[in-house]
């Protein structure tokens, strides 16, 4: 076992000196884009996963260090070449012109390239997860997400008039926009949470993967079940702000209690995943028994 070990450390060495430039490369490329990410996305509280998916997806990695040292095989040259000449030019061209998708998604193939050419395409497939995990680094494009929540922000706004109201609480609704005594809240600012949709997916595929280890068919229904559950979230925080701002006013809804109404919907939406998780797995345990009878 030391004999082994000491092999595989003689081969770090050479690997390290004889790709030296595409680990200066990658790392002159990653800083720049790690201070954008920190001013434009993660500091917003769509994109405040970021920091969270960086630092555990690196702890995936290193915690899959032995495995892929042991299963390393150096990738072919014409594919590393190819991988990078495809993601700088996208990298080149998001960084020019400030589009922070495009330069995240060139940073991650030329990344997936130095991986590539160190590990090979088996090491690699073996620990696929951590690399999806830090693709979601990449931020969509805003349009997409502006898209893909519009019905749900519809959606969110009718469920909290119509909850509300039960309650007498004297709240209307006009589209994405909410009448509460003399205010009226934009939906579309005050549940911009719904673009928190990938970073709960991607806590929710962090937690599955750690915790349950789950097959990647109950993987897939936990995050087709992140939708709903993000829905209900927004519809505790929407809710939340109408009636902060009923019994507060606008002053006090759109201050710090803002921001605090925004870790209530992420918090929330974390604890309903862990509890649709845990219902789940009882019905799982609770049907096994009757299978085996069958």
């Amino acid at each position: 076992m030391s004999v082994a070990g000491s092999e595989l450390r003689s081969r770090q060495g050479p690997w390290l000196w004889s790709h030296l430039p595409l680990v200066i490369g990658l790392g002159a490329l990653a800083i720049p884009t790690m201070v954008s990410l920190g001013e434009q996305v993660w500091s917003n509280e769509a994109g405040a996963h970021g920091p969270i998916v960086l630092v555990t997806g690196l702890w995936l990695l290193w915690r899959k260090g032995d495995e892929w040292r042991t299963l390393a095989q150096p990738g072919a040259g014409w594919l590393v070449g190819l991988m990078l000449l495809v993601a700088l030019p996208i990298y080149t061209f998001g960084r020019a012109y400030d589009y922070i998708s495009l330069e995240t998604a060139g940073l991650y193939g030329a990344a997936f390239a130095v991986l590539y050419a160190k590990f090979g395409h088996g090491a690699m497939l073996r620990s696929w997860f951590p690399l999806l995990y830090l693709a979601f680094l990449i931020p969509p494009p805003g349009w997409v997400m502006d898209n893909v929540t519009a019905p749900l922000k519809l959606l969110v706004s009718y469920f909290t008039t119509a909850g509300l109201q039960l309650f007498g609480i004297p709240v209307y609704r006009e589209g994405v926009t909410l009448t509460v005594a003399q205010y009226q809240l934009l939906v579309e600012d005050a549940c911009s949470g719904m673009n928190s949709l990938t970073g709960l997916i991607a806590i929710g595929l962090f937690y599955i993967y750690l915790l349950r280890n789950a097959s990647w068919r109950y993987s897939l229904l936990l995050v087709v079940l992140v939708i709903p559950i993000a829905v209900l979230a927004n519809i505790i925080r929407v809710a939340t702000l109408v009636l902060l701002t009923y019994f507060f006013g606008d002053a006090v809804a759109q201050g710090f209690l803002h921001m605090a109404a925004g870790l209530l919907l992420f918090t929330s939406a974390l604890v309903l995943v862990f509890l649709v998780d845990h219902l789940l797995s009882y019905v799982r345990l609770r049907m096994k028994p009757d299978a085996r009878a069958a």
